[in-house]
């Protein structure tokens, strides 16, 4: 007999089976034994409000993918993982792993919004955050899907009063510490980065007729090699390259010319030739070739 949602919903999960695919319920199984080492029935039950049927199934199909992934602890009642688990899915690296618990202990997710189960007493440093009103901030997001301006009246560091500006938003921009939009302002008849906690009133204009192609630093991707400082000790250089997981005594990164700014210096790298080895850790190989690249947009 056909239940009607309100039913569905007495697993105490607002999430019922039907939303949910089985590949999903996999990637859970191979998250929860990658990490945790275990698994229950009840995980997936309580997780995906599935029926007990259903979440045996499930693991019965992810025995058959993996069959050296998982096996049955009669003792415990509890699934393990193999002694040579080897991930199905990406949800194995550990860069997954971090970025979840990092989350959860900044509090910027729910217990239910990722696949994470136990995880160790993690502390995070704090950084001072910018409030950013929800009001402004969708706003500045349907000016952006729909290809409308915006209006706003913003502080710059460079007045001392705010001043009313028309931009064409295209995208969004993050620092390390603070959000910003990528728009062309029609004053400056160029693109920009504006910071969104320095919008003191934001509100939609008409049709933009500029074209976010345009955005040449934004669409331009530079290639930043880094390597440990040549002035430190061979020994203390392998403990760089093991910190940034170097190959060769390399690492890449890649960043948008737009951003580019930024990450030189998050980095230190805006006048690395001036600091000692023991503060200048990591320097800039291609630096000639990158500060051609070097624009600062940021206001």
């Amino acid at each position: 007999m056909h239940q009607e949602p309100s039913q569905q919903a007495s697993t105490g999960s607002f999430r019922t089976g039907g939303r949910w695919s089985q590949e999903r319920r996999l990637e859970f199984i191979d998250y929860r034994l990658r990490w945790d080492g275990r698994l229950n029935r009840s995980d997936l039950i309580d997780f995906f409000g599935i029926s007990i049927p259903q979440a045996s199934l499930d693991i019965a199909r992810y025995s058959e993918l993996a069959p050296a992934n998982i096996r049955y602890d009669r003792s415990g009642r509890v699934y393990l993982a193999g002694e040579d688990f080897e991930p199905v899915y990406p949800v194995g690296s550990s860069q997954r792993f971090l970025g979840d618990v990092l989350a959860q202990a900044a509090g910027l997710s729910s217990p239910d919004s990722s696949f994470l189960g136990w995880a160790p007493p993690v502390g995070v440093a704090p950084v001072p955050s910018r409030v950013i009103p929800v009001e402004t901030l969708l706003t500045i997001l349907r000016a952006i899907r729909a290809g409308l301006t915006l209006r706003v009246v913003y502080q710059s560091m460079t007045s001392p009063d705010p001043k009313e500006r028309e931009l064409s938003p295209h995208a969004l921009g993050h620092d390390g510490f603070r959000w910003h939009v990528r728009a062309y302002c029609h004053s400056r008849k160029e693109f920009r980065d504006f910071l969104i906690a320095r919008m003191v009133v934001v509100a939609l204009g008409g049709a933009s007729v500029v074209n976010s192609s345009g955005d040449q630093p934004w669409h331009t991707v530079v290639r930043l090699v880094l390597a440990p400082n040549p002035k430190l000790s061979l020994p203390r250089r392998r403990v760089i390259e093991l910190d940034y997981g170097m190959h060769d005594g390399q690492a890449v990164l890649e960043c948008r010319q737009a951003l580019l700014f930024y990450v030189l210096k998050q980095l230190g790298f805006e006048d690395q030739a001036s600091k000692p080895a023991e503060a200048q850790q990591v320097v800039l190989l291609n630096e000639e070739e990158v500060r051609q690249f070097l624009v600062t947009s940021s206001q």
